[in-house]
């Protein structure tokens, strides 16, 4: 235990992946926080203050997705999985939760849209957002930025050093992986905008939240979510691209007002 009073926990899904997540908080409803590709709970949440910010007033749990952080590494460098959100949910006994995903973990907070929105009191979908779905719509999108943070390269290099020593490798190896070109490169627009396909945006009652940095496309991945839902609130940090919204020492303290904020005004 930490001297925040975090706690460590383990369950193992039912296709027998162990995984790894941390609990913060003794009171209020639940907060589910998904971090991003090559990220992890604490990384993602803990580092830059996020989940204690919340377990102020909620009981906050952070998953380690599958292939990231002290979870099992079934596909070492592969993505985590929705369905495993829900197995935690059911371990907890977590009847309903906000559930905040990151990026990678906004696509999964996506694809829970569709498998449990009456498990979900809001949706947060950080450095992320739904993706317009029709070529007609997609063409209406307002233009984005094409100015870069200088701070994302360094970000990126410190983001790929951390994942590669929790998968096992020395600080010299980290730096040299650290140093290569990608071999897997984040999502596309195009793997995006497939993912976003099969979600129906027209049924979702709940409040959602996107929160996204100013150079890191934030219309492209919000102007569905403005379109489509009865109850959105878009959140667009000036000056930050995908990493310096959240990393800490970068990530700009509207990220964790604005979360707070609206996870404690749409509460049960």
């Amino acid at each position: 235990m930490a001297d925040d009073g975090r706690e460590h926990g383990w369950f193992t899904t039912s296709d027998g992946v162990k995984l790894h997540y941390l609990q913060l908080g003794q009171s209020g409803s639940w907060v589910v926080l998904i971090h991003g590709y090559t990220g992890s709970a604490e990384g993602n949440w803990f580092a830059n203050g996020v989940a204690q910010a919340l377990a102020e007033r909620h009981r906050v749990v952070a998953i380690d997705c599958r292939n990231h952080g002290k979870s099992d590494k079934p596909e070492p460098g592969g993505p985590g999985k929705a369905e495993d959100v829900v197995e935690l949910m059911n371990h907890l006994g977590i009847e309903r939760a906000h559930v905040h995903g990151y990026s990678m973990g906004g696509m999964l907070t996506g694809r829970l849209l569709t498998l449990i929105p009456d498990r979900m009191i809001t949706a947060g979908f950080g450095g992320s957002g739904v993706r317009e779905a029709d070529e007609e719509f997609a063409r209406l999108v307002p233009e984005d930025s094409d100015a870069v943070d200088p701070e994302e390269a360094v970000a990126s290099r410190n983001l790929r050093i951390s994942f590669a020593m929790t998968n096992g490798k020395t600080r010299e190896q980290a730096e040299a992986i650290a140093d290569r070109p990608r071999e897997r490169p984040p999502l596309t627009p195009e793997q995006a905008r497939r993912a976003a396909v099969g979600i129906d945006l027209r049924k979702i009652t709940i409040p959602v939240l996107a929160i996204n940095g100013e150079y890191d496309r934030p219309m492209a991945k919000t102007h569905r979510l403005w379109r489509e839902l009865n109850d959105f609130t878009n959140v667009v940090l000036p000056g930050k691209s995908h990493l310096t919204a959240i990393v800490a020492g970068y990530m700009p303290p509207e990220y964790l007002k604005a979360t707070v904020r609206f996870i404690d005004s749409n509460d049960e």
